[in-house]
Parts: structure tokens; C-alpha cells; sequence
């Protein structure tokens, strides 16, 4: 009897915690359509390729609650057509906000068939949707949010003539100087106003170049008798390390390379070139101006030719122009993309965010100097050399800050935020990062 008694408190046992269970599985979140995103929106996103790092919407929400012990997911899904068919995950958190930036808005305008040119039929404003997912850790409860839609903006280029009318040409320059010979892309030559006449704005490490056509060695020039003649298949062009401004005639079949780097020098940044070498700008040959990403001190600045005094440009008049051997440009403290055009001998300085690297491999994660800033050529694109990195790890973060940081959690190249560190090995690279794309390329010079 007594083992009787025992098995009917155990099948008794048993069936109190079958119904407990089932208890604990009641849903209790809002049903679809009353769960709802919990921060403001803005009645319209505009949006420009030089913002294009920034945050264009932080979504926020409620906690959901599933009345189960495994951990509430949060899945911020997009559509361009709205009904959700098209849908991708633009990320997941158990937390209780995701950021998008503006490029990943600019990107999905881009799908969505929006264009800012003010000659093309495309429309510059449209509208791209939003919805939040919630679900258990095992997929066996979820409800979705209300859909939230997005009306993006993208303002129209303002025609002053069309363009700057400089393309990419097929010419590159390829070298142990440059790509270790063509482990990665050559550097490019640009078209310029004259026929088959091109030019390309480079830093070089010690080594050797030569000029080939298509990334291929097909068609390629050296200089057999190093005397400035394009030779084809000639022999490799020793250079120094530097950066330069490299143009090729090939109607002439002569070439010339000359020191070029335009920089930010000034107690803003570098004490005057006291502190290190001035902040280098990039060329930019959509609109043929050079630009320079980089964070500034309170203090003055000028914009000086290859770190040397024997030309530097200031603004006498505070009022955007260059001029050379003008007054020092006072500027406050912050994060400026700065714009030169040698053109029309102006030069802006906009604040925006700006991405660097920052890790073991570079900085000792912050602790041993800023980080290693990158410059927007254009919409997304940030390029940065030449940067030195030891054994060890390393992130991007913007505005040396880690309020928003780029990791890489499947070590494919795509950027997470607040991704796992980026392991990198001891060596010089240049550093390629699209925030549109949501990509980065570390390219090894040697």
C-alpha cells in the first residue's frame, strides 16, 4: 500500500507541473498592430551623402512580455513596397532600441528607385516602411509591431553646368609602391580636360610602380631609361615614400611624378607640424575637390602644400575663400569634414561624424592617441592611408567615441555594430570603409 500511496503523489506531482507549465505559456503581448514604436518621427528624412555615418532614426519600443523564461528577441524589418514581401532584417537586439543610419536610408532609397539628379525622371522622394518583430527565444511566440513609414528625401543636385566632368579612366598605377603588384585594386588615373592626357593623386611606400591598363598586364608602361619616356613594358619606376601627383601623356608617351599632399597643419590639430605630419586630404574627382576627414581642437588652422610653409592658404576675410598666406582660420572643437576646391579657391569645413579605427592593432584602444581617422570621397565611401597596425584587434567607432562602433561578429567583411573586434596582423594597409554597403576592406601593402 505503500508504494501505491507514493506513485499517485508523483502521477499527482507530475500533472501540477504539466498545468504549470501551460500556464506560464499564456500570451499576453499586444496583438499585432498595438505594439508601436515609442519614439518621435519626423514628418520627412532628408538626406545627403556627406551625413551618410550618422544615425537617421533611433527606433525605441515598449518591452514585450511572452509570460515564458526565455529571453524576448527584437527584429527591425524594413520594405521598400510596403506590404512586407520584399522584407530584410535591418537588426536584431533584446534590448530596447535599434539605430539606422543615414546610409542605410540612402540605400534603401536607392532600391526604393529615388535619385537626387534633377534631370533624371526618377523621383526624389518616396516613402520606405518599418516594422518591429517580437518573439521568444524559440520561435514559438511572436507579434509584430504597427508598420511605421519613413518618407525619405533626397535633395536635388544643384546643375551648375553638370558635374565635374572628370571620370575614371582604365589606367592605374600597380607596384610593390602601391598593391604588392596587383593583391589588390590599382590606384586610379582620372580623365582630365586634355586627350589621353590622366592624373592620379597617390601615397606611395618605398618600392616600384609601373602603369597598366584594365587591372591587367596586357598593356602596361615603365621607364626603361628612367628618363620620364613611357616604355612599354618597360622597366619598374623606383619611387620613395610619399604622396604624389602622377600624370601620364600617353598621345606624348611621357609622364612626370611630383610631391603633392594637401594638409590640415595648425594648433587645431598638430601644433603647428610640431605634433606629427598635417591631417592629408583625398581627392575626390566627383566634384575634382579634395577632402580631409578629421577631428580639430579649439584653436586656428591653415592649409598647407606637402607639410612645408612655401604654400599654405588661410582666410583673411572668414569668409570661405583661400588665400595664400591669408590669416589663420579659427575653428571650434569637433569632427569637420573639410573641402578644398582649388578651383574656384574656396574651402568649406562642416561638421558631421567622423569614423576611424581604434583597437590593440592601433591605439591601444584609445588610450595612446586619437584614432586613425577615414575621409567621405563620396556617398558612404571612406578611404584612409596609410595606416600601421601591430599583432592584435581592432574596430571602427565614430567621432572617437564608442557611442556608435563597427565590429565584424562572422569575420566576413560585412560591419556589426557593436560587432565582435576585427583581428589584424602586423603590417601597413589601406583602409576602405562603406557604410552604405555596409562593408570594409583592409588591404595589405606587403
Amino acid at each position: 500500500m505503500k508504494k501505491i500511496k507514493i506513485l499517485l503523489v508523483i502521477i499527482v506531482a507530475i500533472f501540477s507541473f504539466n498545468s504549470c507549465e501551460k500556464d506560464e505559456l499564456v500570451f499576453t503581448a499586444q496583438a499585432p498592430g498595438e505594439f508601436a514604436f515609442t519614439n518621435d518621427f519626423l514628418s520627412e528624412y532628408i538626406l545627403t551623402s556627406t551625413t551618410s555615418a550618422n544615425i537617421g532614426e533611433r527606433f525605441t519600443w515598449d518591452s514585450q512580455s511572452f509570460e515564458v523564461s526565455t529571453a524576448v528577441t527584437y527584429e527591425l524589418q524594413g520594405s521598400i513596397i510596403g506590404d512586407f514581401t520584399d522584407m530584410t532584417v535591418i537588426g536584431s537586439t533584446s534590448g530596447n532600441d535599434i539605430a539606422v543610419t543615414v546610409g542605410k536610408l540612402l540605400s534603401m532609397a536607392a532600391t526604393a528607385g529615388l535619385d537626387n539628379d534633377p534631370n533624371s525622371d526618377a523621383l526624389n522622394t518616396g516613402d520606405v516602411y518599418f516594422r518591429l518583430r517580437a518573439y521568444s527565444g524559440n520561435n514559438a511566440i511572436e507579434t509584430l509591431s504597427a508598420v511605421q513609414t519613413l518618407t525619405l528625401v533626397l535633395p536635388e543636385i544643384v546643375d551648375n553646368g553638370g558635374g565635374s566632368g572628370i571620370s575614371i579612366s582604365s589606367w592605374g598605377v600597380v607596384g610593390s609602391g602601391y598593391n604588392n603588384w596587383g593583391a589588390f585594386e590599382d590606384a586610379p588615373f582620372y580623365t582630365t580636360n586634355v586627350a589621353d592626357v590622366y592624373v592620379a593623386y597617390v601615397t606611395l611606400i618605398d618600392g616600384a610602380i609601373k602603369f597598366r591598363q584594365d587591372n591587367a598586364w596586357d598593356n602596361n608602361f615603365g621607364d626603361t631609361d628612367a628618363d620620364g619616356t613611357l616604355d612599354a613594358g618597360g622597366t619598374d619606376i623606383v619611387v620613395t615614400a610619399g604622396t604624389y601627383k602622377i600624370t601620364i601623356d600617353l598621345g606624348g608617351n611621357t609622364y612626370t611624378m611630383e610631391e603633392y599632399s594637401w594638409g590640415v597643419v595648425g594648433s587645431a590639430y598638430n601644433n603647428w607640424g610640431s605634433d606629427g605630419p598635417d591631417a592629408k586630404f583625398y581627392y575626390d574627382y566627383t566634384t575634382d575637390t579634395f577632402k580631409v576627414g578629421v577631428k580639430l581642437l579649439d584653436g586656428a588652422m591653415k592649409i598647407r602644400l606637402n607639410n612645408d610653409w612655401g604654400t599654405n592658404f588661410g582666410d583673411t576675410g572668414a569668409d570661405g575663400t583661400l588665400e595664400d598666406g591669408g590669416d589663420d582660420i579659427v575653428v571650434t572643437a569637433g569632427h569637420y569634414l573639410i573641402t578644398v576646391d582649388l578651383n574656384a579657391g574656396t574651402y568649406t569645413a562642416v561638421a558631421t561624424d567622423v569614423p576611424g579605427v581604434v583597437g590593440s592593432a592601433y591605439n591601444n584602444w584609445g588610450a595612446d592617441g586619437p584614432d586613425f581617422s577615414l575621409t567621405e570621397i563620396s556617398a558612404g565611401l571612406y578611404v584612409g592611408d596609410i595606416i600601421t597596425l601591430v599583432d592584435g584587434a581592432f574596430k571602427f567607432r565614430m567621432n572617437n567615441d564608442w557611442g556608435v562602433n563597427y565590429g565584424d561578429t562572422g569575420a566576413d567583411g560585412t560591419i556589426d555594430e557593436g560587432g565582435d573586434d576585427i583581428v589584424a596582423t602586423v603590417g601597413m594597409y589601406r583602409v576602405i570603409l562603406n557604410t552604405t554597403e555596409g562593408t570594409y576592406k583592409l588591404n595589405p601593402l606587403q
